[in-house]
This record gives C-alpha cells, structure tokens and sequence, in this order.
C-alpha cells in the first residue's frame, strides 16, 4: 500500500479501517513504509539445567516456555545492550490492528540489519495488537538499542478481498507484551508423539 493508500485507511472507520497508535511522528509514514518503534519489555533467554526446550505437556520433566525467559522493562529513551548470539523477544511501540483485507510485513530498518540485527515477520488480516519482535544478533559486537527509536518498518499488502479470520483461533492476537513461542500448543504434537512411540 501507498502513503495515499495508507493515510486514507487511518481515517477510515470501523473494520476497514487502519489503526496505528501512537504515531509519535507523521515522518514515520513513508511511500512504501511505516516505521514502528521498539517497545518497553523484553524477554531475554536464558541458560537453565534443562538440556532442550521440550514441548511435550506428556513429558514428566515438562516446564513451561516462559521459564527459559527472563522479563526485563526500560522506559522511552533507555538502553537496551543485546549480545551476539543472543535472543530476545520485544514488540512494537505501537499497537496496530489491521484491517481484515491488509497484512503486513514487519522488517528491520536497514541501518539496524548492517548491525546484524535481522528481523522478518508476516502478520495476518485482522491482526490486533503490538506486533511481536523476535531479536537475534548475529553480529560480533554488543549493539545497543534505545526504546522508542525507530527500528522497524512495516509494508502493508491489500488483498483481493477480506478473508474471514474473525472465527479463526490464533496464539498471540491482542499481545502488548512480549509471548514465548507457544510451539507446545499445537494440536498435532501430542498425535506425532504417539506415532513416535509406536515405532
């Protein structure tokens, strides 16, 4: 979507609509682009004595994503270092939800993929919330990251129609805050389990 495109969805109402809040600078619209900003909590991983992250519930040593994350808040204009090697979950500043006809795209601004910091995520129709942020670097050097400093953009796609992901059940809709891969829900893993164990 275009500038045009974009701007006129903002003043759209209803579910047609564009929501982007808060958009602390009109330059963050650009022809093609949105820039979003990086938001106030992380999730850090960290080291445990477990060897693997399993996602089997059935497993007797089974513990929970969440634990293997370490919550960590900064406030607007604070510093965030994040290590080579090193993953971090974050979000956007702003809250976003999408119209049921638009998805996006959420990529690391060039200056920030230079560092070797890559992001590359697709958000669905309809999507509501701050959008989540997987942080890796894959660089030799400690890169530090201010809150609230335009890190992100987003590129929106019109489809040829709405697609009906009201009914749909999805694992991360709404989140403000940043979600630990919910990998252990999916239906099909205690099914694949099983097949396993008959072998």
């Amino acid at each position: 979507m275009t500038r045009d495109e974009l701007l006129d969805r903002l003043r759209k109402p209803g579910p047609a609509g564009l929501w982007i809040e808060p958009l602390l600078d009109e330059d963050q619209i650009g022809e093609v682009t949105t820039d979003l900003r990086l938001g106030y909590d992380f999730l850090v991983s960290i080291m445990t004595r477990r060897p693997y992250i399993g996602f089997a519930r059935e497993d007797r040593g089974f513990r929970s994503v969440t634990s293997y994350f370490q919550p960590t808040r900064r406030e607007l204009g604070e510093r965030f270092v994040l290590y080579p090697g090193q993953v971090v979950l974050s979000t956007t500043l702003e809250y976003v939800a999408l119209p049921s006809d638009v998805h996006a795209d959420l990529l690391t601004r060039s200056s920030y993929t230079r560092l070797g910091i890559a992001v590359n995520t697709l958000v669905q129709p309809g999507y509501r919330g701050c959008f989540s942020v997987e942080l890796f670097n894959h660089g030799n050097n400690p890169v530090e990251l201010v809150v609230g400093a335009k890190m992100f953009q987003m590129r929106l796609t019109k489809l040829p129609g709405d697609l009906p992901y009201g009914g749909v059940q999805r694992k991360y809709f709404g989140n403000v805050r940043p979600t630990p891969s919910r990998a252990d829900e999916d239906k099909d893993l205690p099914r694949l389990l099983r097949i396993g164990s008959d072998r």
